[in-house]
């Protein structure tokens, strides 16, 4: 899954996963803030629970592109920052 799909699939699904609900009790006669209230919290919870892998992916996409012009003296420099030997990365995660 390249960049664009990746986060564009999560945003749809995120969107879809409000838009159906709030849709659906509006339709019903709930009152707007309501039906605004409820599918909020149901669009959270179905996030949450269903799409853990697309939220990766975009999040990798994302990640990748913010990163793509990183020159070795960048690395190094967010290293040196961060107190971090730039060849041993996993060090830095204990």
């Amino acid at each position: 899954m390249n960049s664009r799909s990746a986060w564009l699939t999560y945003s749809l699904l995120r969107i879809a996963f409000f838009a159906v609900p709030f849709g659906v009790l509006y339709a019903i006669g709930w009152a707007w803030w309501l039906a605004l209230l409820v599918a909020t919290l149901i669009a959270v919870a179905l996030s949450v629970l269903v799409l853990h892998k697309q939220r990766s992916a975009a999040s990798e996409s994302i990640y990748a592109w913010r990163n793509r012009d990183r020159t070795a003296d960048d690395i190094a420099e967010d290293a040196a920052i961060d107190g971090v030997d730039p060849a041993r990365p996993e060090a830095s995660q204990q």
